[in-house]
């Protein structure tokens, strides 16, 4: 079986508590970005992880995919499979890829082995691999809270608007990202921010990871400055960073260029 692993967009981000078993309490809008790893999963004589693309570090037996494999196959009976994950979406990137790895290996799995899953249990599944994953089985626009992990509708289309993403080839880790920003009360309530007009977005859609971490990378605020500069109505840093993008309602494809790093990653489409 082949499946396509996306990626997501934030939509704001507020970091609102410290909880006392060590996460913080947030609130976002997840959006599906179509920037797409490959992961093939095959019946096999024996178990057998092979990677390509980009990268990805730690040992195999860590993998997110590997993860979501031996989490089922501690409640069910799965034969031995053979995995293989073409990494395209960049790691440290605040685009949830892993996560979004993991969850499709999930789906994979049980429609692969016929396991009946629900949606409701798969998401049980994929809230132990991350704080996230879950979001990438129904893979839809979601309110998120709690951990990121708890979900509400959200009246959001953004079918056909123009995105570009941009990532500096700067990793920046969770743990980094949330030791430099304090949770603090809402300046906004996001779902009503957002249910306005995309150019409004700028003055009230914030991410908090942003302001923590841009003195510290002005990178982030440089990319940003040339979204807007190229006719972004939003752009903003997606996740705790580093990729940055831009949203270009009206039009049938974000700018070709941007003025910023050449050996930058680029995504371009339509969400």
């Amino acid at each position: 079986m082949l499946v396509f692993p996306n990626a997501k967009l934030n939509l704001g981000l507020y970091i609102t508590q410290q909880r006392p078993d060590g996460f913080r309490n947030l609130e976002s809008v997840f959006v599906p970005l179509p920037w797409s790893d490959a992961l093939e999963i095959l019946p096999a004589p024996g178990n057998v992880l092979t990677l390509s693309g980009i990268p990805i570090p730690g040992e195999l037996s860590t993998n997110l995919c590997w993860r979501a494999y031996e989490l089922l196959k501690t409640d069910f009976e799965l034969p031995p499979v053979q995995m293989h994950l073409h990494k395209v979406v960049p790691i440290g990137a605040g685009l949830g890829g892993g996560s979004g790895d993991a969850a499709f290996a999930l789906r994979a799995l049980n429609e692969l082995f016929n396991l009946q899953l629900p949606t409701e249990q798969l998401q049980q599944y994929a809230r132990r691999l991350g704080s996230d994953c879950a979001f990438f089985v129904e893979n839809k626009p979601v309110f998120a809270y709690e951990k990121g992990d708890v979900f509400a509708p959200v009246p959001l289309d953004l079918t056909g608007v123009a995105c570009k993403v941009v990532y500096p080839n700067l990793h920046i880790s969770t743990g980094e990202a949330y030791s430099r920003v304090v949770p603090r009360t809402l300046r906004h309530d996001l779902r009503h921010s957002l249910a306005q007009p995309i150019e409004t977005w700028r003055e009230t859609v914030t991410n908090d990871f942003e302001e923590a971490l841009t003195p510290h990378y002005p990178v982030l605020a440089e990319i940003k400055q040339a979204l807007y500069a190229a006719g972004a109505a939003y752009a903003s840093l997606s996740g705790s960073g580093s990729a940055v993008y831009g949203l270009f309602p009206g039009q049938t494809a974000p700018p070709a260029a941007l003025g910023v790093g050449h050996d930058y990653l680029v995504w371009n489409g339509l969400l």
